[in-house]
């Protein structure tokens, strides 16, 4: 069976930095330092991964020689990385179900922090830096996989490079056996000392458990399988000295695809060690995703997105509207334009998930509001304030509707049959005008002259 498309990978790499790069606020925001390292680990590998499967999807030339630095780099140490931020994880994991007192203090709760980022940094970059002992030459450049380190078969290399994830593993696994024997014994007190933790839930805790322990149980047989791997693959050469280790170092390697398919162990090494990252993901995705809280993180991650690019998101009902004439609408003093909905169903249809709302346009008008002109249906008069001589607000479009429209709840009047009140003609009869009467001299001395 051949491997899959480059096209898969590079889209399964993607979605993998999405899907774990969205709810890191909520985890920072909840400081627990080993999940997000791990997190952060993983998105960027997950990252790194599809840029070079992008980049170098055809061809295999040189042309990003610093980023192939960094990205080769970046390969040795996330092979540390991700087992060592699972060793935080159990290791916190352990201390929150052994402690005798349920509180800490400040200064322990930094000095926490600061073990478990000598654990999930400190060690990668010791990687990448022992790295360097046996790094035969630069990098080298694969077709459709990119920029990878080459690590040149010695006997150091299997103590320097190959063995750490499988030691590491080992460790976080006895951590993750004790947290299970001292949640068997402490039962009981098993919510009170989750207590000192408010960032931390049961429901949390045993998530993160099934994401450490699998995690375990995943790195130390990938571990002992690539050093199986590496020592079968090609033979194991002789160290004989620094400089014949880095003789020729900026040599880059370059092997087309047939190339590097003609050895099959070689291509099961290369593509483990890039789904491997892939899978940690959607691992971590698995555990946490459909938590509230990340499941509100991915909702505004796609409302912000969609906004931009002006997609709709709008959480109206389904309805439909049906009802054909023409509809016009004169309230307090603002006149709305005639509408004509005479279409057919499909033109006026409206969904809540594809379809538009209709548009409302409104013409502003100098008339004052009279009891004539002030005309609603089933609308309560204190929604619009009290009746001040001042223009209406026009509809916007933008205003939340809630509810089902169809043609039985839209009042369509007989527009040609509407019956208007009427007024009197007027009229001028002179006889009726009235007439100016002179005022009467009265004098000008009052009650006080006499």
């Amino acid at each position: 069976m051949g491997d899959p498309p480059n096209w898969f990978f590079s889209m399964c790499a993607f979605i993998g930095f999405i899907l774990v790069a969205i709810p890191l606020p909520w985890h920072l925001e909840a400081w627990n330092t080993g999940t997000c390292l791990y997190m952060i680990w993983t998105a960027l590998g997950c990252l790194n991964q599809f840029i070079n499967s992008i980049a170098w999807n055809s061809d295999v030339i040189n042309k990003a020689p610093v980023w192939c630095d960094i990205s080769s780099k970046f390969i040795v140490g996330s092979a540390v990385a991700i087992p060592a931020s699972s060793l935080c994880i159990n290791r916190r994991l352990y201390h929150i179900v052994s402690v005798d007192s349920v509180t800490k203090t400040r200064a322990e709760k930094r000095r926490d922090v600061l073990v478990d980022l000598s654990i999930g940094l400190g060690l990668p970059v010791l990687e990448m830096i022992l790295h360097y002992i046996v790094q035969g030459h630069r990098f080298n450049i694969f077709e459709q996989v990119g920029c990878y380190p080459f690590t040149w078969n010695t006997p150091p290399a299997y103590a320097l490079v190959f063995a750490w994830p499988m030691a590491i593993g080992l460790v976080s696994a006895s951590y993750c056996l004790r947290t299970i024997r001292e949640l068997a014994l402490r039962r009981a007190q098993f919510k009170e000392l989750l207590s000192a933790n408010r960032n931390m839930s049961s429901s949390r805790y045993f998530r993160l458990m099934g994401l450490a322990g699998i995690e375990v149980m995943s790195t130390v047989p990938l571990g002992a399988y690539s050093i199986y791997l590496n020592a079968t693959a090609e033979p194991i050469q002789k160290w004989i000295s620094w400089s014949n280790t880095h003789y020729d170092f900026s040599r880059v390697g370059q092997y087309p695809w047939v190339v590097w398919h003609e050895n099959h162990l070689t291509v099961v090494s290369i593509q483990l060690s890039r789904y491997f990252i892939i899978l940690c993901a959607l691992l971590f995705f698995g555990l946490f995703g459909f938590a509230d809280e990340a499941r509100r993180n991915y909702r505004l991650a796609y409302t912000s997105i969609a906004k931009k690019v002006g997609i709709s998101t709008g959480t109206l009902s389904t309805g439909t509207w049906t009802a054909a004439g023409s509809v016009s609408l004169v309230r307090f003093g603002v006149s709305l334009i005639n509408i004509n909905i005479s279409r057919s169903k499909a033109e006026v249809s409206y969904n809540g998930h594809s379809g538009a709302m209709p548009v409302f346009i409104t013409q502003r008008t100098e008339r004052k509001r009279d009891s004539f002109n002030s005309f609603s249906a089933d609308v309560s008069i204190g929604e619009f304030g009290s009746f001040d001589d001042t223009k209406e607000i026009p509809y916007l479009p933008t205003s939340s509707a809630k509810g089902s429209i169809s043609k039985e709840t839209i009042p369509i009047p007989d527009v040609n049959n509407l019956a208007l009140p009427t007024f009197p003609e007027p009229s001028l009869d002179l006889n009726t005008a009235p007439r100016h009467i002179p005022d009467a001299p009265h004098s000008r001395r009052s009650s006080l002259d006499i």
